[in-house]
């Protein structure tokens, strides 16, 4: 069945007639609460992020697990601040659960597209609940280690299809603001995990970090439950040979009536049987057609790690420490970059369907790479490279968090929510799990790089640290200006229009739009 091109819906011409198709629909209570509920699988991605760090921090978890650094943190106050965290093992408690995630993340492709996208979130939230279970009892390092194993495991599978699940749930008209709810529970679940190290950092007899890594398992609970209840989204059922159910879906979460839906109804139903003629969706990705969408799951987060983020997010506790806040001092502070992360993200959720997609990236990047470059000037005045400055003065650290907390909110606004939208927007059906399968892969192995790397890069480059993350900045503000279009108000199944006009990836794209052309394509040796 070929797709509805070139037939009126909604007063837009499709394709073929120079446009794309405008579906009707309207944002129902049906598809908000689904939608909602369903990014809510990111609390336990932002939980873990927010948790490592404090935890890290804690002296009886350094004593426990960490004895190297307990000594340097608490005995030896001649090390300097830069190194004074500077441990391989101490890393790889941080960076294990990213590697795991990385792996998942292939195997939750082939699940998400298999079994469908409620069935991965399922999945990944019992995963994630073992494995803050078996940390909140670890005894051992190894315990502790294969515990951060599962929780990765369980991220993997979450971040693979929690942002599949939204973009085809909700309309065209709101994705953007539905999808960001996803960034959001992200930074809601760091605010919560933030708050949970200040109070349990201060429980008398030093389990406190029991507390706050067996706590992962609340969010775990809660989005197994709704992966349990929340509605399959038409796509799946659709894959699945459930037609009827899924036209009565489409009807629901539209909000119209059969007839109304009958050209998304239609669309859907032709994506999904290319999908099942394509017996290869990783060896298809190397086609010309889908050049411009790989680049983007490569590269958009790739250079969303790459702006330093995560320096400041996991491990802003000790990053705090290391610029000589006290303990609790450290803690508070996490606790402020946590909660102007989570009110920054409004901005993305209210505005990203309104501004588009490209002015928020471009103006965050211009407001991250300046306070990135203040921050480093700040630390570089009063550390300089001996880093042997014991405390700074309350009016000096007000300053360095007010420029760390206006470079979080830019990164919140934008490249924090649009780093997983953009990328779950783009991709036909026939290779949507693969390719979002990569986003996530290539996300958790930067991910995993910057938090294996970074207690030894700022013992090495100091202030200079945050000079080399202002680099990629610039780099990846230039490469939006240039080479991403605006993919605000289409619709996910016809977004090869907005590859079609763009002067660069023009180029890659056929000149026929409809599938069997599309497949003999793929067939030929």
């Amino acid at each position: 069945m070929a797709p509805l091109v070139g037939i009126k819906a909604g007063g837009f011409m499709g394709p073929s007639g120079g446009d794309h198709v405008e579906y009707p629909g309207k944002l129902t209570w049906s598809v908000l609460i689904s939608c909602v509920l369903g990014a809510m699988g990111g609390l336990i991605f932002g939980y873990d992020i927010g948790i490592s760090g404090g935890v890290t921090s804690m002296p009886t978890f350094l004593e426990k697990f960490f004895p190297s650094v307990y000594k340097k943190e608490e005995l030896d106050k001649s090390t300097n601040q830069y190194c004074k965290f500077d441990s391989q093992i101490l890393t790889l408690f941080t960076s294990s659960l990213y590697l795991a995630a990385l792996v998942s993340s292939l195997v939750a492709s082939y699940a998400t597209r298999r079994f469908g996208r409620r069935v991965s979130m399922l999945v990944g939230g019992l995963i994630f609940m073992a494995g803050a279970i078996l940390n909140a009892f670890a005894v051992n390092i190894l315990m502790l280690i294969f515990g951060r194993i599962l929780l990765g495991f369980g991220v993997g599978f979450a971040t693979q299809s929690v942002p599949i699940y939204v973009s085809e749930m909700a309309p065209y008209k709101h994705r953007g603001a539905l999808n960001n709810v996803f960034q959001l529970s992200i930074t809601i679940g760091i605010l919560v995990a933030n708050v949970v190290n200040y109070f349990t950092a201060k429980i008398e007899g030093g389990w406190g970090w029991r507390v706050s890594l067996g706590g992962a398992a609340i969010p775990a609970i809660f989005i197994s439950a709704v992966a349990w209840i929340l509605p399959n989204t038409p796509n799946s059922m659709i894959e699945k040979g459930e037609l009827q159910q899924a036209r009565e879906m489409l009807c629901r979460i539209r909000g119209v009536s059969d007839r109304e839906i009958e050209a998304e109804y239609i669309d859907l139903v032709a994506a999904s049987e290319a999908s099942k003629r394509v017996q290869h969706p990783w060896r298809n990705l190397r086609l010309s057609e889908y050049r411009p969408q790989l680049v983007m799951s490569i590269l958009i987060p790739a250079l969303q790690q790459l702006t330093g983020i995560n320096v400041v997010m996991f491990y802003a506790p000790v990053l705090f420490q290391s610029l000589g806040f006290g303990n609790n001092a450290s803690l508070f502070s996490a606790v402020i970059t946590g909660l102007v992360n989570m009110l920054a993200t409004f901005v993305a959720v209210f505005g990203t369907d309104k501004w588009g997609r490209r002015k928020l990236f471009i103006e965050g990047g211009i407001q991250m790479l300046i306070f990135q470059v203040a921050v480093a000037v700040l630390i570089a005045l009063k550390f300089g490279v001996s880093g042997n400055v014991t405390e700074l003065p309350e009016w000096y650290s007000i300053i360095v968090v007010m420029c760390i907390c206006i470079y979080v909110s830019a990164f919140a606004w934008s490249w924090g929510p649009l780093g997983w939208l953009v990328p779950s927007e783009i991709f036909p059906l026939e290779i949507r799990s693969a390719a979002q399968s990569i986003t996530v892969s290539v996300n958790m192995f930067f991910t995993f790089g910057v938090a294996e790397v970074f207690l030894s890069m700022l013992c090495g480059l100091k202030y200079g640290l945050f000079i080399f993350f202002s680099v990629f900045v610039a780099i990846m503000t230039v490469f939006i200006y240039v080479f991403l279009p605006e993919t605000k108000g289409i619709p996910i199944e016809e977004m090869r229009v907005v590859w079609k006009r763009h002067w660069y990836w023009k180029r890659f794209m056929p000149d026929y739009d409809d599938q069997q052309g599309k497949q003999n394509k793929k067939e030929k040796p």
